[in-house]
Order: structure tokens, then sequence, then C-alpha cells
């Protein structure tokens, strides 16, 4: 009302002026346009909540990559003391999370995967402690010279490691992924926003809370570098926020993380899916291969880096499948089976289900496998190649040769011989902690520690060089000499 209100009074007095129509007509289109810029104003020049927040991370993050490894490694063991002491806080958070999953869960809203993974335990509750610890003892990545290069007598070229600025993580049901990615974004400098699922929502809010309480008690780091994002619709502000964003790292399930994929201009780090494969050889050792694939499926079914199909080679099919069937069935592992191993499981009365062509291409995240018999080593990369997901796959066996053309061939960030799929793991590979994993072919793969939060810039150090003595005719030459000389600077 209050435009309108302006825009007849200012005509009523442009009555009594004498002017000629023409400048009267210029002057209420100028009024107009004026009173539509005032009216919305708010929607054209303002900023979302989000993209404030992701603005605020962006001006902090280059104070944060700029703060001193003292200063991020009391901080990192001020966060870890505060989760010691508010563990009664957290749990309780969480508790209220975990009621609303089980009424998810009934309503068939919410997978048991899902809760799972929703679910804080003792263990990983020490485990997120240790975590933030371990990452503290690591090596400050920031700053570190990559390669020093001398082109020429006084003029020399530092290659040198820098964070990447500001993260997005959006992440699913699992509060760990806080103080995980946190602490990992505090050590290497960068700024961080976190949007986690709603179904975790009172976790991830006590955990964000504490943390970074915790860590503002050292007074270099900047509060504005990390936010946590809670609506719904922030998620599509944080896709559309790349003039603030500078790297997204989806972590939750393939649909979940596909969709990240196609929605944005941002750059994503990530996997789609977790389809993961033990093969076990002809020469495979039964007892480690049984310890093995055992562990693989059962240790954390809902995790990425379970295995989800077994192949074996026909030469120990019969020798292997009868115990390996009655492990997985007494650990409540529901069998897939091709038709080649259904025929031993009629022998031995195993219960199963036949394998479709689906189950090949199925990340179940629960206590499923699907098992095929193949006819060679190469057979078996042949398979996972096709239908895996180039997250982590196993070799069972005691051929050098065999075991070394499985690695060179399986197209995996991860390959494990005589070992677990589940070891890959960011903490377990000693990286203190992981921000999450990936199947991408460049930046970063596999568990992805700090390193995979880490650019580089360059910079030349002269004293009045200039291009033009080095071009034209009588152009002096670059001398391109490698150096083992580090870029220092006064702290």
């Amino acid at each position: 009302m209050i435009f309108l209100f302006l825009f007849f009074f200012v005509v009523f007095n442009l009555s009594s002026f004498t002017v000629s129509p023409e400048i009267k007509r210029y002057i209420y289109r100028y009024l107009i346009f004026l009173i539509i810029i005032l009216r919305f104003y708010p929607v054209i020049f303002m900023l979302s909540p989000m993209q404030e927040n992701a603005s605020k991370a962006k001006a902090a993050s280059v104070l944060l990559a700029n703060v001193s490894t003292q200063a991020k490694d009391s901080a990192l063991e001020a966060m870890a003391a505060a989760l010691e002491e508010n563990k009664r806080a957290i749990f309780d958070a969480n508790q209220k999370d975990l009621d609303a999953a089980l009424e998810m869960i009934e309503k068939n809203e919410m997978s048991a995967a899902l809760y799972d993974r929703l679910k804080l335990s003792d263990a990983k509750f020490k485990d997120m402690i240790s975590g933030i610890r371990d990452v503290a003892k690591l090596e400050d990545p920031v700053g570190k010279t990559i390669s020093t290069l001398l082109l020429d007598d006084g003029l020399t070229l530092y290659q040198i490691s820098s964070p990447i600025g500001v993260i997005g993580v959006i992440f699913e049901a699992r509060p760990d992924v806080v103080p995980q990615v946190m602490s990992l974004c505090l050590k290497s400098g960068n700024a961080t926003i976190f949007k986690g699922g709603s179904e975790a929502k009172n976790s991830n809010r006590a955990l964000f809370d504490i943390l970074l309480k915790a860590m503002t008690t050292v007074p270099e780091i900047p509060a504005d570098a990390f936010h946590l994002a809670e609506s719904r619709e922030d998620v599509a502000e944080m896709l559309k926020s790349d003039q603030y964003i500078d790297l997204l790292i989806p972590r939750g399930s393939n649909e979940f993380v596909k969709y990240i994929q196609d929605n944005t201009r941002i750059s994503v780090l990530g996997h789609t899916s977790g389809i993961c494969h033990a093969y076990v050889s002809e020469t495979a050792d039964l007892p480690i291969a049984y310890k093995v694939c055992l562990d693989s499926k059962i240790q954390y079914p809902a995790a990425c880096n379970a295995i989800e199909t077994l192949l074996v080679n026909e030469k120990i099919a019969e020798a292997f499948l009868p115990e390996m069937f009655q492990i997985f069935q007494e650990n409540g592992v529901e069998l897939r089976l091709d038709e080649k191993s259904a025929k031993i499981a009629e022998k031995t009365g195993a219960p199963f289900k036949k394998a479709t062509q689906a189950d090949w291409d199925a990340e179940y995240n629960d206590l499923i496998i699907a098992v095929k018999i193949v006819s060679s080593v190469n057979e078996a990369v042949n398979h996972i190649n096709k239908h895996g997901s180039h997250h982590t796959d196993v070799i069972l066996s005691t051929n050098q040769n065999e075991i070394d053309l499985f690695v060179g061939l399986v197209d995996s960030a991860s390959v494990m011989i005589n070992a677990s799929s589940r070891f890959a793991d960011g903490f377990r590979y000693g990286k203190g902690a992981e921000v999450g994993i990936s199947t991408n072919k460049i930046h970063s793969r596999g568990p992805v520690g700090m390193e995979g939060l880490m650019i580089y810039k360059y910079i030349l150090s002269g004293s009045g060089h200039v291009v033009k003595e080095y071009t034209g005719e009588n152009a002096k030459a670059y001398k391109h000499e490698k150096l083992q000389e580090k870029y220092c600077r006064l702290q």
C-alpha cells in the first residue's frame, strides 16, 4: 500500500507543475520503475539464509586457511574432550531420532539399514573421539611444498598445497559424519556447510553445536567457517550456490548421490553405489576364504564396502561352497544363487532364492548375498568391471600371478588381497577419518582423507623479472631446474 500511496502522491503534486506532457511521461515511467525495484528489492538482491551462511563461510575460509597448526590441533583436542564431556546429551539427542525412526520403519518409510546407520553405539562414539585425536596427530597438509622449479637465476616457481575453500557435505542418517568431516576440514583449512537428513536432526544439531563451541574456544578459529543447514529447502539452495561452495560431498544412497550429481554445477566427490565383490580362486586358502567372506558381508552389512556378490572359481566350488553356505545361513544371510551354485545348495539342503539378472547389479545393504560360479579369474574380473561400482573388491588366492592379474585389471578404488572389504575406510587407512569414499577418476579416489580436500597454488618469486626478456630474437633461455628448496613464509 505504501508504494501506491507514494505513486499517487507524486502524480498529484506533479499536476500542479507546468511541465510538458512528454517530460511528465518520462517522470511517470521513472517512478513506476523505481517503485517496482523498491517493492521487489528483498527478492532480487537479498540472499537466502542458506546463501548468507555460504557467503560467510566463503569469507571465513580465507582466514581458516591461514590458521596455525598449533591452533588447529588445540581446537581438535578441545572437540574430542567436548564429546567425552557431553556423551549423555548426545546419546539423548540420538535416542529422540531413533524413537522417531522406529515409527517410520513401522510405516515402511525407513529401512532397517538406514536405522543402523543412524544409531550411535558406544563403539561408534569411541571411534568418533579417537578419529578426531588421530587427525590432530596427522601432519598439517596446508602450505606444503609440492615442487620447486628454478626458471632462471633469481626466478623460482613453487607449487604449494592449499585448501579447496568451502566444502558442502550433504548426508543421510549418519550423525558420525559431523565429527569426522569437521575434524578433517578444520585441519585442512576448509570451511564447511553440513546438511544432514531430517531423520538425524537432533543428533546432528547436538554434535554440531558441541563441536563448534569447543573449537571456537581457540581464538584463531573463525566461527563462521562452519554452518549446519537443516531445512529441506537448504539442499536446493546449496546445489545452486556455486559462487560460494567449491566442492560437494554427498553421502547416502546411490539414488541420493546421483540426484546431487545431476542437479548442480558444483564439483561432486563421491560414489553412487557400493556394489563390492569377493572372488575365491581355485588356489584360495579355504579357512582364510571363509573368514574373509563372512566378515566382508556381515561385519556391517549396511556399509557401502560390504560385499554384495561372491564369485567362486568352478574348480573349488564343490569344496568351498557347502561350508560357506552353512556359515552364511548360521549368520542370517539370505542366498541368491546362479544355476550352478544352486545345484550345490540343493545337495546340501541350504535354503536359497534363484538369482536374477538384477541381483548382479544390486546393492543390498542387508544380509543378502548373490553367488555366481565362474570359470577363471578373467571371467571374475570381467563380471566385476561390468556389474561393480568401482568401489572395493577382494581376491582370495595364493597364486601371485593370479593376484597380480586381478589387481591390475580390476578397475576399483580399493582392491583387497586375502583381506576383508570392510578395511576400505579412511580411519582404517590411517587418514584419521574420511570425508567420503570416491570412485572418481580424477582428484581423489577411494577413502578420502585430508589429501582429497587439498588443491595447490603456484608462487613465483623473482626480482624484477619480466617476460619481455624471454621473448624475441635475443631471448633469454629458461633453466627449468628442479630444486629441493621449500617455500617458507614468516608465521
